[in-house]
Order: structure tokens, then sequence, then C-alpha cells
């Protein structure tokens, strides 16, 4: 199934590309700050269309409304657009994501890197990659040889669980911060040793379904802000070499549990 799903990433990819620098419909989801374009909507309905013809009985969940209840074991969680404003902006970096669960566990995952033609992949037990060369997390230990990467919801005027403290906080410690506005390629970079570890609040199962396995087979760590096992429906994640997770719980608890 990996090889479809790589497949079927790049093929989206290529339509977000083709749509790149073009007059595009924006549209407003929650707030001015939660964008859609025409090329979200295009990218999710060739995606779907493929699953249900290569995969029928499989469930859809995606970012644009796709939403079709599975009749087998297997749901797919998809983000056809991953870094939306980025791409609304011309700034070139965003993905095309796609999660394959199998009874609620993660088994597949591919994000694609559209304008780096980066394609990273994971099988549940079969290790990480990025365009077939195998990947694997960083073995920095101290936080303060860390680069650290982060998001902020669309809602962060309203500091959810305390995110601009944690920031705060953590930016103080690291070696370095970076926003790069795509959660996925996040997470992706965290499994290649670019970044030693990532944190977020309010993403969504579609923003993190294909990282989490993706840094699993990469050797890295996933929980929550607690350290508790992670699944796409949590609205904490924090992901790490694994080496730094605990320091970076120690900071995040802080933070969290303080009046």
């Amino acid at each position: 199934m990996i090889e479809d799903i790589i497949k079927i990433a790049k093929e989206a990819g290529e339509i977000v590309r083709n749509g790149f620098g073009k007059n595009l419909e924006i549209e407003f989801k929650t707030n001015e700050s939660n964008l859609v374009t025409q090329i979200d909507k295009k990218s999710e309905a060739f995606i779907t269309d493929f699953i249900q013809k290569k995969f029928p009985g499989h469930g859809v969940l995606g970012e644009e409304g796709a939403s079709i209840k599975a009749t087998s074991d297997y749901t797919w969680v998809v983000d056809p657009l991953d870094g939306t404003t980025n791409f609304a902006h011309g700034v070139p970096i965003f993905s095309v994501s796609i999660g394959v669960q199998k009874n609620g566990e993660n088994v597949a995952g591919v994000i694609y890197d559209v304008m780096r033609d980066e394609a990273y992949s994971a099988e549940l037990g079969g290790g990480a990659f990025c365009n077939n060369k195998k990947i694997s997390v960083s073995q920095n230990e101290m936080m303060q040889r860390s680069l650290l990467v982060t998001g902020f919801p669309y809602d962060i005027a309203d500091n959810p669980n305390n995110a601009l403290d944690i920031f705060v906080q953590l930016v103080k410690v690291a070696r370095g911060m970076r926003r790069l506005g795509s959660a996925a390629l996040d997470m992706c970079y965290v499994a290649k040793g670019v970044f030693d570890g990532f944190w977020e609040v309010h993403l969504h199962p579609w923003d993190i379904c294909a990282g989490m396995l993706i840094i699993k087979e990469a050797g890295g760590r996933t929980t929550d802000f607690k350290g508790a096992k992670m699944d796409i429906f949590n609205r904490q994640i924090l992901s790490t070499n694994g080496k730094i997770h605990n320091q970076m719980l120690d900071i995040i608890d802080k933070c969290t549990t303080k009046k």
C-alpha cells in the first residue's frame, strides 16, 4: 500500500505545485487566519477519488470535509495541503500529508514536500525514509544544543494551553527556534534529525497522523504534554528525538500547570 500512498501524494502535490503563484479563490473557515483555497479542495477530491476507486471500503477523514465511513479496518487521514497560509502568500513551504490507520492504529504515512520534491514515508515496523533513503532522529541530548520548531494555532490570541508561555520558556533554553508553517513538515524534519523537537497545540488528526508514524519509525518519541500516549485526536503534541523529551516535558509542565 505504501507505494500507492507515495504515488497519490506526489500526484496531489503536482496539483498543488501547479496552483502555486496563480490566482486563488480564498475562503475563510473559523476566522481570517484560517484559509482554504480551491487548490486544497481540488487536491482532497483527487485523493479521495483515488481511495474510493483503488480501495473501496476504506474510510476517509479529510481536512476539507471528506468523510467516508469505513466498511473495512482501514481509514485514510488526509491533509491535501498542509501550510495553506504559506501557499496563499507565496511562501514555498507546504506539503501533502496522508496517514492510514488500521483499527485506529497508524500503519502507514506519507508526507510530500511539494516544492522540494521529497517524499517522507513510513510503514509500521519498517523504518522511516525520505525519497527511499532511510532517515533517523538526532542523537543530541542537550537542550542548549537543540534546534526546535513549533507552530501557533489560529486562536493563538487566546493563548490556549499557555502556548505563548511555553514558547517563551523554550526559546530561552534552546539553541534556536523555527516556525515553518507546516506541522507535517516540522515532524518530518524531526524524523530526519534536522530539528530535535517539535510541539504544538490545537492540531487536528490530518495534521499529525502521518508525521507521528514517521517520527516513531525514525526512532523518535511522541506524547501529549503530560508524557502520555498520543492518539490523533489529542490537541497537544510533543515530538522529539527521545533524548530531550523529558527535559521539554518538564518545561512545558511548569507552563501549563501554573496559575
